[in-house]
């Protein structure tokens, strides 16, 4: 119990530190690509958020990072990557960056992404023991760059 406490409340604190990377971002003017490059880039990570989303469904909506009820996801954009929500948001968060660079923002891009990925394997502690095929679908899918990692 003690433990599960722990990592919920980390998993607030990496969602805290997102909402404000994106924050920085945002006043900045450093998230959104100029360019086509970038902003093709971002047109796709937001199409695979939404493509995400309406795949998961409504029950993907919360902050702490924990398992939700149902059967386990696997098919559309959750069939090459296990956590295309978290990933989308760093893609569209480096296409931002990189094509208006500068060194605070390509610090709170670190933060976000380092944030996100740690999200994702304190998700990923939930999964396993919720979801006995979970170990299986791991193997199959990537983490974050699809094909390679």
């Amino acid at each position: 119990m003690y433990k599960d406490t722990i990592t919920k409340v980390s998993s607030l604190i990496t969602y805290g530190f997102t909402v404000l990377g994106l924050a920085f971002l945002i006043i900045t003017k450093h998230l959104f690509a100029s360019g086509y490059i970038g902003i093709i880039v971002q047109v796709l990570a937001a199409a695979l958020m939404i493509w995400a989303r309406i795949t998961f469904g409504m029950r993907s909506f919360h902050a702490v990072a924990n398992t939700t009820k149902g059967k386990l996801v696997t098919n559309g954009p959750y069939h090459i990557l296990r956590h295309p929500i978290y990933v989308s948001i760093i893609y569209f968060v480096w296409a931002g960056v990189l094509f208006n660079p500068a060194l605070p923002a390509i610090a709170a891009a670190a933060v976000i992404t380092v944030s996100l990925i740690f999200r994702m394997l304190l998700e990923e502690k939930f999964l396993k023991l919720d979801y006995h095929e979970y170990q299986a679908y791991t193997k199959r899918t990537y983490l974050l760059i699809p094909f390679l990692f």
